[in-house]
This record gives structure tokens, C-alpha cells and sequence, in this order.
């Protein structure tokens, strides 16, 4: 069975509503990055921080998976599938992909801030303010913020190496160190970028653009693969 190794970004996940990390003009949902993604923003006003991320749990609460995830799942009727994904909401499982591999972390986790190895489902969207793990420290977001290490990334780029066929999808290729795992990706691979505003990249043959959103080019390509 051939294997397709998927990288999404933000492109799949605004077309339900939501904006993740790289918004126009640095922002998240009106909030400067440096405030609410990075451990010296969570060290200067956690309150704000845990304000923060609650308000997205109660925004992916009313998020629902898009055509481009719902497509994803039926290549599974041929094809071994592994989705790498830099989203932290939960809409590829949602969808009902059964192979998904967050890089930043999830939205839906939290974590010990003296311990990385004690990560918790979050029973609905609210964290306080003396939650804490069973060492007796303060819980946080499960997100990988600005400036931390990215603890799947070596996993990530092994799969990139199996890859038959390698897709990406609604990520521009900027943000490391994700955009590197094209570089591991097989010279004999097939690899497709869907986003409506990707261009070429010089270092990458064998790429096929598909200039759509990824609810019409992902489909599409999906529909393709499958015949």
C-alpha cells in the first residue's frame, strides 16, 4: 500500500472559522504573538494567557471539519495516510482521519509547567488559575509557543522519508522548522502544494501547484488520486 504523508498549516483550518499562529500583521485574534505565544509572555501575565487559549477551546467548540479534512479521510480507503499537522485544533480527528501527528501542540491538552511528560485532556474549555498537575504546579496550554523546541519533528521527518506521495496543504512554507521536512521527502515522491497564493519553489521539483483554497483543491486532488 502506498503511503501519503500530508503536511496541513492554517489555509485548511481558517475555512471553519478559525485562525491559528501567523495571521496578518503578526496578530492572533487581536493579540501580539509575543503576549500569548511564548513562555515569557506566560511568565509576565499568565491570567491572560489562560484567558486566551479558553476563548479558542470555546471558538473550536463551534468549528466543524471543512471539505479539505472530510476529503483527506476517504484516501484511507487506498492509501496508507499519515497527516502531519503545525494546527492545534482537533479537526482532522473530527473528521475521522485515524493518523494525525500535531507539531504544536494540541489545543485540547494541557501540561505540567515543571514536567513536558505530563500532558492532559482538558474535560471542556476552561483552565484556571491554580489547576495543577499531580507535582502540584500550575497547568498550561499543550502548545508548542515561540522559542520552544519542537519535540515531533524528528518523528515528522521520518514519515516524510516514506513518503509515496507528499502533500501540502494551506501552508506557505515558511515557518520552521516544518517547511524542512520537504527536504526529506524522496526524490521518486509525487508532491503537490495546494494554496491559493503558492508559487514555485526553486530547490523543489516534481511540485504540482494547485492554486485553490484547500476546500476545492484538496477534494479535487483527493478525487484524482482515488481514480
Amino acid at each position: 500500500m502506498k503511503k501519503i504523508v500530508i503536511l496541513t498549516g492554517a489555509g485548511i483550518s481558517a475555512e471553519s472559522g478559525l485562525k491559528t499562529f501567523r495571521d496578518s500583521g503578526g496578530l492572533w485574534e487581536e493579540h501580539r504573538i509575543e503576549d500569548v505565544a511564548t513562555f515569557d509572555g506566560w511568565r509576565r501575565n499568565p491570567q491572560m494567557v489562560l484567558n486566551f487559549y479558553n476563548e479558542r477551546r470555546k471558538q473550536l467548540l463551534t468549528a466543524q471539519p471543512n471539505a479539505a479534512h472530510k476529503a483527506l479521510v476517504r484516501l484511507e480507503q487506498k492509501f496508507d495516510v499519515q497527516i502531519i499537522t503545525q494546527n492545534v485544533d482537533d479537526l482532522h480527528e473530527r473528521a475521522g482521519s485515524s493518523k494525525v501527528l500535531h507539531l504544536h501542540g494540541e489545543l485540547k491538552k494541557v501540561r505540567s509547567t515543571v514536567d513536558d511528560n505530563l500532558v492532559y485532556e482538558l474535560n471542556g474549555w476552561e483552565l484556571k488559575m491554580g489547576d495543577k498537575c499531580e507535582k502540584g504546579s500550575q497547568l498550561r496550554p499543550h502548545i508548542v509557543w515561540f522559542g520552544e523546541p519542537v519535540p515531533m519533528i524528528s518523528l515528522a521527518a521520518k514519515f516524510a522519508e516514506q513518503a509515496d506521495i507528499f502533500i501540502v496543504i494551506g501552508t506557505s512554507l515558511n515557518v520552521y522548522p516544518a517547511a524542512g521536512l520537504i527536504e526529506y521527502v524522496p526524490d521518486s515522491a509525487s508532491m503537490f502544494l495546494i494554496d491559493p497564493n503558492a508559487h514555485g519553489l526553486p530547490f523543489v521539483k516534481r511540485l504540482e501547484i494547485i492554486n485553490e483554497k484547500a476546500g476545492i483543491g484538496t477534494p479535487s486532488l483527493v478525487d484524482r488520486l482515488l481514480q
